[in-house]
């Protein structure tokens, strides 16, 4: 039986291609503005612009640099073959920078009152991954 093997018949996990050099930069260092710039298709350095922005108190940034992320994580998504719904693991280390943009959106969306969005984004993180919700809740 394969990992991850489906058994109630669902869509099978999405597994976003490896593009190891933005999670590189900002691990050494880089700006993630910097990162951003060069690399704008990645969800990772638009999350941690995003948590950048929410630490220092800037909530309506934190929310659109979040959902600049996560726009292009669904991009990313549907171009690996997801088709609006689906696991998304945590595991795969690739998922995480659009999984961190979706808890990004969803935080500050609460920070500035758009409760539909929380619950929307709150709900679609736990349904995508149980693991990210708990991580990075």
């Amino acid at each position: 039986m394969a990992i991850h093997e489906n058994l109630l018949g669902g869509p099978p996990p999405t597994h976003l291609p490896d593009d190891p050099e933005p999670r590189e930069l900002l691990a050494a260092g880089t700006p993630p503005a910097d990162v951003a710039a060069k690399h704008p298709a990645s969800s990772l350095a638009w999350a941690q612009l995003a948590d950048d922005a929410y630490t220092a108190g800037r909530m309506v940034e934190s929310y659109a640099y979040a959902r600049t992320g996560y726009h292009r994580g669904l991009d990313a998504l549907r171009r690996s073959g997801w088709k609006g719904h689906g696991p998304v693991p945590f595991e795969h280390e690739p998922n995480r920078g659009f999984l961190r943009a979706l808890h990004a959106l969803a935080r500050a969306a609460k920070a500035i009152g758009e409760q539909e969005e929380y619950e929307r984004c709150t709900a679609f993180l736990k349904e995508s991954s149980p693991t990210a919700a708990a991580t990075l809740s």
